[in-house]
């Protein structure tokens, strides 16, 4: 068995419980082409969808990976078993409106405690 080299099959699990996948990927491709490879196979029927990468946040073993890793520098090798499938959640962070924002930061500060410590 060469280790490292074998492709790494991987289906991404998303938050209703679908899934895309199970397809093999080179173990040098990065978190980021992955995250591309969602945004574009990602179901049309969802009510939730991301519009970037940014969007996206891919989870392994409870760990966030971090787009500029390689598939193999995030894999988790305890509980996985070799050549079977990785199963990956999707994350969608949710759209942020600009009127909040600019809400929030004219807003002036409310004092939320009125204890005193002496």
């Amino acid at each position: 068995m060469a280790s490292g080299k074998e492709p790494i099959e991987v289906r991404f699990r998303l938050f209703d419980g679908t899934d895309i996948g199970p397809t093999k990927y080179d173990p040098s491709t990065t978190v980021s082409s992955l995250k591309e490879f969602i945004l574009a196979r990602w179901p049309q029927d969802k009510d939730i969808a991301p519009k970037t990468v940014n969007d996206l946040k891919l989870i392994n073993g409870g760990r966030i990976l971090e787009n500029n890793r390689t598939l193999a520098e995030s894999r988790v090798p305890v509980g996985e078993i070799p050549g079977g499938v990785i199963t990956m959640h999707v994350v969608v962070r949710p759209p942020q409106a600009d009127k909040n924002k600019k809400q929030l930061a004219n807003s002036p500060k409310q004092n939320r405690c009125g204890c005193t410590i002496l």
